[in-house]
C-alpha cells in the first residue's frame, strides 16, 4: 500500500496495491499490521458502515463530540468528493480542510482521525460509500457543521444545490460549534 499525507498531515490517503487482469481485480482493503506500519497509527475498528446516495447528495459535515470516531473511508461504486475538517482547537490546522475524489475506479481510501468533521458530495449518478469507525455511532453526541460555512470555505466541485438531510441543513458554523480542545 502507498500512504501519502495531505496538507493536514494527520489525514492520509491510502492507495492499496491492486492486482488485476482480464478477469477483474483483487486488493486487500484493510490489514491492521500493514496499516500501522505504513501510517504509524494503531487502530481498532468497531463498526463498518455502508451508504448509497444519489447524485448531488451531500452528507455531512458530521462528527461525534463525546465518542469521537476515526474513519477509514472508501467508495465501491461511483464517485464522491470527500472532505475532512480539523476541529481540534489546539491543532495548528484548526478550521482547515482537505478534500479529494474517492471513486470505485481510483480505489483510494482516506484515513480521517478522531477530531475531524467529515462529509462527502456525490459526483456520479449514485455512489456506495463504505467506512470503518474506531467508535460506535452515538446519536446523542453527534454534531454537524454547515457544509457551506464561510469560515471554513470548502470549495465543493459542483455549483448545483446539494440534496441535504434535515439535520445537515441546520448544521452549526465552526465559529459557534462544539469542538474538541
Amino acid at each position: 500500500m502507498n500512504v501519502s499525507r495531505t496538507e493536514i498531515p494527520d489525514v492520509m490517503v491510502i492507495e492499496p496495491k491492486v492486482f488485476g487482469d482480464d478477469r477483474g481485480f483483487f486488493y486487500e482493503s484493510f490489514n491492521e499490521a500493514r496499516f500501522a506500519e505504513a501510517t504509524g497509527v494503531s487502530v481498532e475498528f468497531v463498526q463498518d458502515n455502508h451508504s448509497k446516495s444519489a447524485r448531488n447528495v451531500l452528507r455531512g459535515l458530521h462528527y461525534q463530540l463525546k465518542q469521537p470516531q476515526g474513519k477509514l473511508v472508501r467508495v465501491v461504486q461511483g464517485e464522491v468528493f470527500d472532505v475532512a475538517v480539523d476541529i481540534r482547537k489546539s491543532s495548528p490546522t484548526f478550521g482547515k480542510w482537505v478534500g479529494l475524489i474517492l471513486s470505485a475506479e481510483n480505489k483510494k481510501q482516506l484515513w480521517i482521525p478522531a477530531g475531524f468533521a467529515h462529509g462527502f458530495l456525490v459526483l456520479s449518478d449514485t455512489a456506495e460509500f463504505l467506512y470503518k469507525t474506531t467508535d460506535y455511532y452515538s446519536p446523542e453526541s453527534e454534531r454537524c457543521l454547515l457544509w457551506n460555512d464561510e469560515s471554513i470555505g470548502i470549495q465543493w466541485p459542483s455549483t448545483a444545490v446539494p440534496l441535504l438531510s434535515a439535520k445537515d441543513a441546520v448544521g452549526s458554523s465552526l465559529l459557534v460549534a462544539d469542538v474538541y480542545e
